[in-house]
């Protein structure tokens, strides 16, 4: 398949990490797909033991997720895509798709996106934030702390404007679990 231009969705590390030569970046819209922690993590934000959480795209009619469209820099395709499905792929509880990607300019672009796998054994869609943010604040994988991708997140996303309520209220419960005498 040629994907020329090649533009990925990035909506949780891969807005503030992208790991890949970037040609273009802009806030965009995927329909059909909510941004949730409802994966559980056993590499890169937790470990067999104590899974963290990590965010996928869930597939949910009315809802659309809202991230950054990146243009893949020419002739950087095969090696993003290889490294991209590395990093997203190591468990299989992301599945890879192709999908249609509003651009905030008017675009509409194909995109490369990844997203759960609702059969997936990672899959715990529907968790109640309180008990996510327990989990998040004491999960620890390869990539570091699970609570400071959900910091990393939350601060980039308010930086690009992206209003998301639910991780906005986490980031505030995870530290106040972490912190608590700062209360």
């Amino acid at each position: 398949m040629d994907m020329r231009p090649m533009w990925v969705f990035g909506y949780g590390s891969l807005i503030w990490n992208p790991e890949f030569p970037v040609a273009e970046q802009i806030t965009a819209r995927l329909p059909g797909y909510a941004r949730t922690f409802c994966m559980r993590s056993i590499h890169h934000r937790g470990s067999p033991e104590e899974p963290g959480l990590v965010l996928a795209l869930d597939p949910a009619p009315d809802a659309a997720c809202t991230g950054v469209g990146f243009r893949v820099q020419d002739g950087a395709e095969d090696d993003t895509l290889a490294a991209l499905r590395e990093r997203e792929l190591i468990s299989s509880a992301y599945v890879e798709r192709q999908v249609e990607l509003m651009l905030d300019d008017g675009r509409d672009v194909q995109a490369l996106a990844y997203v759960i796998d609702p059969d997936h054994v990672q899959y715990c869609g529907g968790l109640p934030l309180e008990e996510q943010a327990h989990i998040i604040a004491r999960a620890v994988g390869g990539r570091g702390p699970n609570a400071q991708y959900l910091y990393n997140t939350a601060i980039h996303l308010a930086e690009l404007g992206i209003a998301d309520s639910e991780l906005e209220w986490l980031a505030a419960r995870v530290r106040e679990i972490e912190e608590p005498d700062a209360r």
